[in-house]
């Protein structure tokens, strides 16, 4: 680890009134500076809430628009341009359209990973940490879900009288997970837990003894008595189990289960984020005016959910 960059973002962080939120995707480095470290609903919160002048978004283009979306005032920066998410690029604005155009009337929930102009003709946002309860709170027999087809079929498969009709997009790395792999793991590991992310195949999800968010599975792996667990999502999240919990053994399905695009960002790049002030992210303020309708719908029910709990 290099102890003097880290030292010298530090310094930058202070000096500008920077704040670094990074994904649990992000290479394990990125830790040493990030203020706030989780999955995209936590790091939307996060967002929200910042005092910072200055935001390094250590995690993929969509999340750096949400950021800037919900900080119009404040700088936002993306260390790594080409970073962006091909689950959200499987939909644009007129695609958007012609699914609406095809279920007149309906309410519509688009996933986080969506871009700033698709959130604009949502009525909701929602993350996998709280899609369940996002569509819980639309109260209809009937919703469109975007762009993921997995997890909008994973939170229909929780409700009794909601059918939820999905856009045909999907996360190609979580789609690597295939059934076989885990009844295989299963055979090697026996006694070991299986923990899946809801964008994974609907028969990877039947196999698994929990389905949940990114910081669903991280909880689940701290408060469960079991000592072994079989982890079928990206490879971050294993980084930081083991890290956090090495009395523990966490196995990754796979090798291969890692997002290249959430694996760009070094410590040079949000370095030089920091002190050339790059890239920085910018959305259309009426472009930015409607979507910001759409997630601060999502974080008032998220935090009634939460008073709640």
């Amino acid at each position: 680890m290099n102890s003097k960059i880290i030292d010298e973002i530090k310094k930058l962080k202070k000096e500008k009134n920077a704040v670094i939120l990074a994904h649990c995707y992000q290479n394990m480095e990125i830790d040493e500076v990030a203020d706030f470290v989780g999955d995209s609903l936590y790091l939307s919160q996060m967002a929200a809430k910042t005092d910072a002048e200055i935001i390094v978004f250590a995690g993929v283009y969509f999340m750096a628009q949400t950021a800037k979306i919900l900080n119009p005032d404040k700088k936002v920066l993306l260390p790594r341009l080409e970073s962006g998410c091909l689950m959200a690029d499987m939909i644009n604005l007129d695609q958007l359209r012609e699914f609406k155009a095809k279920h007149p009337g309906l309410p519509t929930v688009c996933y986080i990973n969506s871009t700033a102009e698709v959130k604009t003709e949502c009525d909701i946002c929602c993350t996998s940490s709280n899609a369940l309860n996002i569509v819980k709170s639309l109260n209809a027999p009937k919703v469109l879900f975007l762009p993921d087809t997995y997890l909008g079929k994973w939170v229909e498969s929780q409700l009794e009288n909601t059918e939820v009709i999905t856009y045909l997009g999907y996360c190609p790395t979580h789609l690597r997970i295939k059934p076989q792999d885990i009844i295989s793991a299963k055979e090697k590991y026996p006694d070991a837990k299986v923990l899946a992310h809801p964008e994974c195949h609907a028969e990877v999800v039947k196999l698994a003894d929990y389905t949940g968010s990114t910081t669903g599975i991280m909880k689940y792996a701290a408060e469960s008595d079991s000592k072994t667990f079989i982890i079928a999502t990206e490879k971050g999240v294993v980084d930081r189990l083991q890290r956090d919990y090495p009395q523990k053994e966490f196995i990754l399905i796979k090798d291969n289960i890692i997002c290249p695009n959430m694996k760009w960002h070094t410590l040079e790049d949000i370095y030089n984020a920091l002190e050339h002030e790059q890239y920085e992210i910018n959305v259309a303020q009426n472009v930015a005016l409607k979507a910001k309708k759409c997630i601060d719908r999502m974080l008032e029910v998220s935090k009634q959910c939460q008073t709640k709990a």
